[in-house]
């Protein structure tokens, strides 16, 4: 006979998947995160240069889904020219460096103006016009062009390294935040956009951010430690940021979490929202400093 114990009392339904105080399935988070932790690790070290098509793919994927939980809000976003120039963005790095990268958002921004202003024809002037272009090139700006910083970063000789020098210590931002904030948590910070932060989580994430920024620019990158303090000291900062901003968006459209595709943590755009303004200021502070 077939086991029908369901692990919960009197035959009722099973007991649900145990969620984190962030409200978040944490076995499955940890496990998710684990495999895309090692994945990068391995092809940073093995073949750098396959970051470009890593981020080419989730940076596709995430502005997909935030395109899609806008057109549900009434948003006519044009997908086409967002996704094939957010691609432009990216790839363009290869040849032409930032100037491609630059090149890549002006010629999406351009082709999404005209797309959106023909949306209906040449009949009838287009509704809401203003509202959808401007978010257009917000979505333009916040997903590929931030992310093309964080392809610029893998092309020196040294760049599987500057990778490291985002990732780990956004990684660490985020752990040291999470214990700090489950452990000390009192004061929250904003609690209008993100009741779950708080400002004890926050000097969490400064110590553990910063103390991974300066391992990875010494030890790694082989560059003086001070380096570390401002370079860590922004990636906290910009992560904690680009964090508060999908919140607050997501608080706009009245919704938790932009897809599905990551179990634990929602879409691809949840689980990059700090590393994409974190992209553009590693490139900053290691194309200033080191």
């Amino acid at each position: 006979m077939a086991n029908t114990d369901t692990g919960a009392p009197d035959g009722g339904s099973p007991p649900a998947p145990k969620s984190s105080r962030a409200g978040r399935n944490l076995p499955a988070a940890i496990g998710v995160g684990c495999l895309l932790g090692f994945s990068l690790i391995a092809i940073l070290l093995y073949a750098p240069y396959i970051w470009i098509p890593v981020v080419a793919v989730a940076i596709a994927f995430a502005t997909y889904e935030v395109v899609s939980r806008l057109r549900e809000s009434g948003f006519v976003i044009p997908v086409i020219p967002l996704l094939v120039g957010g691609q432009a963005t990216i790839w363009l790095t290869w040849p032409f460096g930032a100037a491609g990268a630059l090149g890549g958002f002006g010629g999406t921004v351009l082709v999404c103006l005209i797309w959106r202003l023909l949306a209906q024809g040449f009949k009838s002037a287009p509704s809401n016009y203003l509202r959808d272009v401007s978010v257009t090139v917000f979505l333009a700006a916040w997903i590929p062009l931030f992310a093309a910083f964080g392809i610029l970063l893998v092309y020196p000789e040294d760049g599987w390294a500057r990778v490291f020098c985002l990732l780990l210590p956004v990684v660490f931002s985020d752990i040291g935040g999470y214990a700090a904030g489950v452990l000390f948590g009192k004061h929250t910070m904003v609690p209008a956009i993100s009741p779950k932060k708080s400002w004890e989580g926050f000097a969490g994430s400064l110590l553990f951010g910063t103390a991974a920024a300066v391992v990875a620019v010494e030890f790694l990158l082989e560059k003086p430690a001070w380096v570390g303090i401002p370079l860590g000291l922004l990636l906290v900062i910009t992560g904690t940021l680009g964090d508060l901003v999908e919140s607050q968006v997501k608080r706009d459209l009245g919704i938790k979490d932009m897809g599905t595709l990551l179990p634990g943590h929602g879409g691809m755009m949840d689980r990059i929202d700090s590393i994409l303004p974190s992209a553009a200021a590693t490139w900053i502070v290691l194309s200033l400093l080191a």
